[in-house]
C-alpha cells in the first residue's frame, strides 16, 4: 500500500527536484531546490529539510546556499551517503540561460548532515548531475550532461585529483541526458538515461566493467518514457528506478506529464543489452491533477526493514511546487500467495 506525506511546501516558492538520503542514525535528510518557478529561476538556493520518524514529519528546514537574484543560478542537488557515514551532495549552477554554462559543486557534511563545508568546485561541467557514485574500490564518479553527451569524471582520492572528462553515452540519433549510474554486485556498472526528444522512448543505458573509465552503448530498455531515472539496489538484490512518466507529444508543463512511476527489475536485466532479455514491472506511484501539471525527478532510500521511502516534486493542489514523500515496499509491486 502506497502511503503519501508531505515533505515540503511553501506557497511562495516552487520547490521541486528533491532527493534523499538515509544517515547511519535512521535520520532522513532531503536536499531540493527552492526557486521562482520552473521556468523562472530569478530566485534560487537550495534548502535541506529533515524526518527523524521516517518521513512521517519533517523539520528543521534551512537554506544550503544563499538566495541568488538572476544568473548564476542553483539548478538541481542530489545526495549520497558515503561508506564512511559522511553525506555529500552535488549541485549544478547554472552561468548561462536556457540552462547552458553548468558547473558542478561538492558540500560535504558530518555523518547526520548538521554541518556542511563547500561550495567546493569541481572540474565537471554540465548539468543535472547524478549522486556522488562511490565505487567499492573506494573511487568517486561524478556525472552531468552537456550537450550530446552525458559525461563523468572520477576521483581515486576522494575529490582531491579529478580524470579528464569521459564520455559515458551520447548518439546524434537521441537526446541523452540525466544519467543514474548504479554499481552492480559483480562490479558492473549501469548508466541508466532519460531520452529528451519529447518523444516517449525507452530509457536507454550504458554499461563499464571498469569502473567507468569506457563504456559500451546505448541499449535499450523496456521503460517507456522515462525521464530522470533514479536507479538503486534494495536489500533483496533487485533493482529499483523510480522516474517521470513522459508520454510524448505537444505541450509543456502541465499537458506533458502528470504521472511518476516505480520500476522493478533485477540485475540481469539490467546487464542485458536486448531489451527482449529485460523484464520491468512498473507500479504508479502518484498523479498530478493540477491544470499546470509538473513532477517526477525524485530520490529514494531503503531502510533494513524494507520499507522503501521516496522524495519527489509534484504540483497537485498546490499552487506551485511542493515536496512529497512516499513509503512503499517490494511487496507492493507483486502479490505473492503464500
Amino acid at each position: 500500500m502506497i502511503r503519501k506525506f508531505a515533505v515540503s511546501r511553501d506557497d511562495d516558492w516552487y520547490e521541486a527536484w528533491p532527493d534523499a538520503a538515509l544517515t547511519e542514525g535512521g535520520k532522513l535528510v532531503c536536499v531540493f531546490s527552492q526557486c521562482t518557478h520552473h521556468g523562472d529561476r530569478s530566485q534560487t538556493r537550495f534548502m535541506l529539510v529533515e524526518s527523524a520518524d521516517r518521513g512521517r514529519t519533517w523539520e528543521n528546514k534551512r537554506p544550503l546556499t544563499e538566495l541568488t537574484n538572476g544568473l548564476p543560478y542553483w539548478n538541481c542537488a542530489r545526495i549520497s551517503r558515503l561508506r564512511d557515514g559522511r553525506l555529500v551532495i552535488v549541485g549544478d549552477r547554472i552561468s548561462e540561460k536556457k540552462e547552458n554554462g553548468g558547473r558542478n559543486f561538492l558540500w560535504i557534511g558530518d555523518a547526520e548532515g548538521t554541518n556542511w563545508s563547500g561550495p567546493i568546485e569541481t572540474p565537471l561541467d554540465g548539468i543535472v548531475p547524478d549522486k556522488l557514485c562511490e565505487l567499492p574500490s573506494g573511487r568517486w564518479l561524478l556525472s552531468a550532461h552537456t550537450k550530446g553527451a552525458q559525461r563523468l569524471i572520477y576521483s581515486d582520492d576522494q575529490g582531491k585529483r579529478w580524470s579528464e572528462p569521459i564520455i559515458v553515452a551520447s548518439d546524434p540519433e537521441l537526446k541523452l541526458c540525466e544519467a543514474s549510474i548504479l554499481p552492480l554486485a559483480d562490479g558492473t556498472l549501469v548508466a541508466f538515461l532519460r531520452e529528451n526528444s519529447g518523444s516517449g522512448l525507452d530509457c536507454y543505458k550504458a554499461i563499464s566493467h571498469d569502473q567507468g573509465e569506457s563504456w559500451s552503448g546505448v541499449y535499450r530498455m523496456p521503460l517507456p518514457g522515462c525521464h530522470r531515472p533514479v536507479a538503486g539496489l534494495l536489500n533483496s538484490g533487485s533493482v529499483l528506478i523510480t522516474y517521470r512518466f513522459m508520454q510524448g507529444g505537444k505541450g509543456w508543463l502541465g499537458t506533458w506529464t502528470q504521472n511518476f512511476f516505480a520500476a522493478l527489475t533485477d540485475q540481469a536485466s539490467a546487464r542485458a543489452t536486448e531489451r527482449r532479455e529485460q523484464w520491468t514491472r512498473i507500479l504508479p506511484i502518484d498523479f498530478d491533477r493540477s491544470p499546470a501539471a509538473d513532477l517526477g525527478y525524485s530520490g529514494w532510500v531503503q531502510f533494513e526493514d524494507g520499507e522503501i521511502y521516496v522524495v519527489q516534486y509534484i504540483v497537485d493542489d498546490a499552487p506551485k511546487g511542493q515536496i512529497r514523500g512516499y513509503s512503499i515496499r517490494e511487496e507492493d509491486f507483486v502479490l505473492r500467495n503464500e
